[in-house]
């Protein structure tokens, strides 16, 4: 018995900036296009060096029906000619044409910024790529890496990964998938360290579990020997961060059970204790004070401070003094 003809999506709306994310989309529509016909082919043109005329041409019937997969981008700079022009064509987009826009969420025009909503009434495969800047979701990328390798990863083993590889989702993506075969499928933090030496030894975590402790010393001997190791200064950031904001968070419901507590903050039962313990040593006060103090930092490793290296050693010196504040 023959099987069924499989029909692609004719209209696909990839929506967001996170590039790695965007390109897996487009990708993923040549791939389900090639499912019906083999030798489809795609072809990428940005939406601001189109006419309605050129895009017309883009989209119109093959002579021979090969299957196509036409990709437009920044369509958030798409004038009105266009953006007419490309929802006239998706009220009855041609056979075999895959037509994939790709939008970065905003637009300068009218026209770019209704682009979206008007394509999803269309009836467009929609695939969200939002960018990825906060931890929690980092994390959730590198768990999503490591099982779509077919692996399993525990927590501190994603943080390791993170802090010895930086925060590019490719470099993060490589790295998940080669641990994995490398490990057998099972990474945990030692697997991290035994792969990924050097960064993993002193990276950004082990600065801001320092720092939070009040060990001054150790905390200052951390980020320089970061800073030597080349972490980037906006990961350490990031974790002092994370640390100072998990401590805050962990604060606001004193004496609860750890588990329950994680399931309420939505992070795991082991950062839950940890942060529960270092959350002892912290008055309202100083923790107020290390909220400002992370966030000034987070600011001078993008570019407000002179020097982010100084600010790193001033803002963890900060936080080891916020915690003796009563």
């Amino acid at each position: 018995m023959q099987a069924p003809a499989v029909t692609p999506d004719p209209l696909h709306l990839v929506i967001g900036d996170e590039e790695l994310l965007v390109e897996r989309a487009a990708r993923a529509a040549l791939d389900s296009a090639r499912v019906a016909d083999p030798t489809a082919e795609m072809s990428r043109k940005p939406v601001a060096d189109l006419t309605a005329a050129e895009f017309a041409e883009l989209v119109s019937p093959s002579l021979f029906s090969e299957g196509r997969v036409i990709v437009l981008e920044a369509a958030q700079d798409a004038g009105q000619e266009i953006a007419d022009a490309i929802l006239s064509y998706c009220a009855d987009p041609a056979d075999g044409v895959v037509l994939v826009v790709l939008h970065s969420g905003g637009g300068r025009s009218k026209a770019g910024k209704s682009l979206p909503t008007a394509l999803r009434k269309a009836g467009a495969k929609v695939t969200e790529c939002p960018k990825i800047t906060k931890p929690a979701d980092r994390e959730s990328f590198v768990r999503n890496e490591v099982r779509m390798a077919g692996g399993k990863i525990d927590g501190p083993a994603v943080t390791g990964l993170i802090e010895s590889v930086g925060s590019d989702l490719r470099e993060l993506s490589a790295a998940a998938t080669q641990l994995v075969a490398d490990s057998g499928g099972v990474i945990d933090e030692q697997s991290v360290r035994r792969y990924h030496r050097g960064r993993a030894d002193v990276n950004g975590f082990a600065v801001a579990e320092k720092a939070v402790t009040g060990d001054r010393a150790a905390a200052l001997e951390a980020v320089r020997w970061a800073i030597q190791l080349g972490v980037p200064p906006v990961l350490v950031a990031d974790a002092l961060a994370d640390a100072v904001r998990t401590i805050a968070r962990v604060t606001a419901h004193p004496r609860t059970d750890p588990n329950r507590l994680a399931s309420q903050l939505g992070m795991p039962p082991w950062k839950a204790r940890k942060a529960q313990g270092q959350a002892r040593g912290w008055a309202p006060a100083g923790l107020a004070d290390a909220m400002r103090i992370v966030a000034e930092v987070n600011a001078d490793v993008k570019g407000a401070a002179a020097d982010a290296n100084y600010a790193l050693e001033r803002a963890v010196l900060r936080i080891v003094e916020a915690r003796e504040r009563r």
